[in-house]
């Protein structure tokens, strides 16, 4: 009887090692603030639609994940260095970027919106009434893109490290309007008072991917299939609900 309690002990023990084993540490990067997707509450906790979805993530992929905040210039560089092995902050699929990372399947899409104040009544689409306005952007995103490349030397472009830094600007009255990830003006621009939408929604790049480096293909199979397994089981609806009144999903 002793023999056999000690050796059921040391299948449990090797069970027990195997599954930490099994187990994997990751570090994941968020551009902080960038509500409603990752943000501090009240309470200095960091929360948000892509902090809920990256909780869950790991969960499904049994892994320990540890949540670093990054500045969106520095995040693909980051990446390459080591300094954390996913990014999850709201980055677009572009070819471009697809050089450099690899890419998730995408997770959600939303569009650019443009925003401004109440009195503003231009037609952001007519660049000849546009012709030196001055146009917020954050940095090295798809927004500061799709304004360089579409209406560059006909506006002033003001690009910032953080779309708080941007919506003071806007409110401040040193900028014209401002063109921002959809979500994130209804969140930081429209509920202060005097400021509204100021055109058309504008479509860009393939949706929003989980960025990792080239070689970790086995990660992102683990990642899909994590993300996959969350639509289908009704998690990624449950927390899109919380923060949206629209449907996001691809």
């Amino acid at each position: 009887m002793k023999k056999l309690i000690v050796a059921a002990s040391c299948a449990l023990a090797l069970v027990a090692g195997t599954a930490q084993a099994q187990e994997r540490n990751l570090r994941i990067a968020f551009d902080v603030p960038y509500e409603p997707f990752e943000y501090k509450d009240e309470n200095g906790e960091l929360t948000g639609f892509e902090v809920e979805l990256a909780d869950a993530m790991c969960e499904e992929m049994n892994a320990n994940c540890e949540f670093v905040i990054q500045a969106w210039d520095g995040m693909i560089p980051g990446l390459l260095a080591r300094k954390f092995d996913l990014i999850m902050s709201s980055m677009s699929i572009t070819p471009e970027r697809a050089e450099r990372v690899l890419f998730s399947e995408p997770y959600y899409n939303t569009p650019g919106g443009w925003f401004g104040p109440n009195d503003f009544s231009t037609d952001v689409t007519d660049m000849d009434a546009m012709k030196g306005k001055t146009v917020g952007v954050q940095r090295g995103t798809t927004m500061d893109t799709y304004v360089t490349e579409n209406m560059g030397g006909i506006v002033e472009i003001k690009r910032y490290t953080t779309a708080d830094d941007m919506v003071l600007d806007l409110e401040g009255q040193r900028l014209d309007v401002v063109f921002v990830d959809y979500p994130v003006g209804e969140q930081t621009v429209l509920t202060k008072d005097g400021f509204k939408e100021v055109g058309e929604a504008v479509k860009l790049g393939e949706g929003v991917g989980v960025a990792m480096r080239k070689r970790d293909t086995d990660l992102a199979d683990e990642v899909n299939a994590a993300l996959r397994t969350l639509k289908e089981d009704g998690t990624y609806d449950t927390i899109m609900k919380k923060y949206f009144n629209y449907d996001i999903k691809i």
